[in-house]
């Protein structure tokens, strides 16, 4: 059997895009790069918020799939814990250190009903969403093989129109069968608002909200008549965090994508009609580019295209210039129209991606970068676990 090359063996441009101490103009594109000093200031200020507001903040790991950036949510910004879309990256969360995780989903297939139940053996307190009272029975037998225990949320559909329950009455049936259930434990509810994240305007996204929170209200009096009390009453996204902080009856956030801040989010406007991204939130994530060809006087062409980037939110935007524009994207080329002829071959851009969760499930590397130095290369820790 081969030996695996340790990091400090490995090729740069083969096996990584950088290495520690090396200028940010020589890695090797495209790649994503992380402005650690932006990130930081991000993850701190979300974190004191949250304490400020008496919250607990469970940060979104499919966002960024890093362990690294989760213990540095953790460490930096009194993160209680994870949220994941997949038992698969939940596992990868767990098996990393992060003591508190929590799959925001169903989890329905007996595969990964019963790797679910054996992550505690891992260390980590272990989560999951429920919305149909089938899938009570099948949890508590996985947690009674593993002797383990799952604690189980009950998920409203309070707008998003995926997964949830759209009654008081429901939350309050399924929450007594997982009470009564063995190897589970009733921790309350999941109310995630998806689909308003998005929404320009903060009087729509402020009133969606609101239609949520009275939602939660009715099930939180309903699960109090039958003597059940919520742990956790979760829910709150990058664009909606603050109404339900106010709200006065969630007590854990859920945000994501503020500590990297995307094309898509940065547009929408905050209370006084300002973009996020230009004072709530810094940029700190980018895919690092290099022009590989201006045989067009208008255009120049860059080597990141579709493989270096998710577009469902829309193309991503070059970061600190107004005088070029990214236009369209190959599977390998990236199109950017150069009008006035400022770029030359191998000038190196930033792109703010349109959608980060899943332009960073694309890469295999993170390159931490300060002061115009690499300082750190971290691995993409859950990509590709969508299982």
């Amino acid at each position: 059997m081969n030996k695996q090359p340790s990091f400090e063996e490995f090729e740069v441009g083969f096996d990584i895009p950088a290495k520690p101490g090396m200028d940010e103009s020589e890695i090797q594109t495209p790649s994503l790069v992380l402005d650690l000093d932006a990130l930081e200031r991000n993850i701190k200020k979300m974190g004191d918020y949250a304490k400020a507001h008496g919250m607990r903040h469970r940060v979104h790991g499919k966002m960024h799939k890093s362990v690294d950036v989760a213990k540095m949510q953790v460490e930096l910004g009194g993160a209680c814990g994870v949220c994941c879309q997949k038992v698969s990256e939940a596992e990868v969360f767990a098996r990393g250190g992060i003591k508190d995780v929590m799959v925001s989903n169903q989890v329905t297939e007996p595969a990964k009903i019963d790797r679910l139940a054996r992550m505690p053996k891992l260390g980590a307190r272990t989560l999951c969403c429920v919305d149909d009272p089938a899938n009570v029975a099948d949890l508590s037998a996985a947690a009674q093989k593993h002797g383990t225990q799952i604690e189980c949320l009950v998920e409203i559909d309070c707008g998003a129109g995926r997964c949830g329950v759209t009654s008081t009455q429901d939350v309050v049936n399924i929450a007594k069968m997982i009470d009564a259930a063995e190897g589970l434990k009733f921790a309350g509810i999941q109310a995630y608002q998806g689909a308003m994240q998005h929404l320009d305007s903060y009087a729509e996204r402020e009133s969606k909200t609101h239609v949520a929170i009275d939602m939660v209200k009715d099930a939180i009096a309903g699960l109090k008549a039958n003597g059940l009390e919520c742990d956790i009453v979760g829910g709150g996204g990058t664009g909606s965090y603050y109404f339900e902080s106010n709200s006065g009856v969630f007590n854990e956030l859920q945000c994501g994508s503020y500590a990297f801040m995307d094309a898509d989010y940065g547009r929408i406007l905050d209370k006084d009609g300002k973009r996020i991204d230009e004072g709530e939130w810094e940029n700190a994530l980018f895919i690092l580019t290099t022009v590989m060809s201006h045989a067009k006087a208008d255009k120049a062409i860059v080597d990141a295209g579709l493989k270096a980037q998710s577009v469902d939110s829309g193309l991503p935007t070059i970061y600190g210039r107004d005088d070029v524009e990214y236009v369209k994207c190959s599977d390998e080329h990236g199109v950017v129209m150069d009008t006035k002829a400022v770029l030359k071959v191998n000038d190196k851009l930033k792109l703010v991606p349109g959608h980060c969760d899943p332009t960073c499930n694309v890469h295999d590397w993170y390159v931490g970068v300060r002061g115009g130095k690499v300082e750190t290369v971290w691995p993409v820790s859950a990509r590709g676990k969508a299982y």
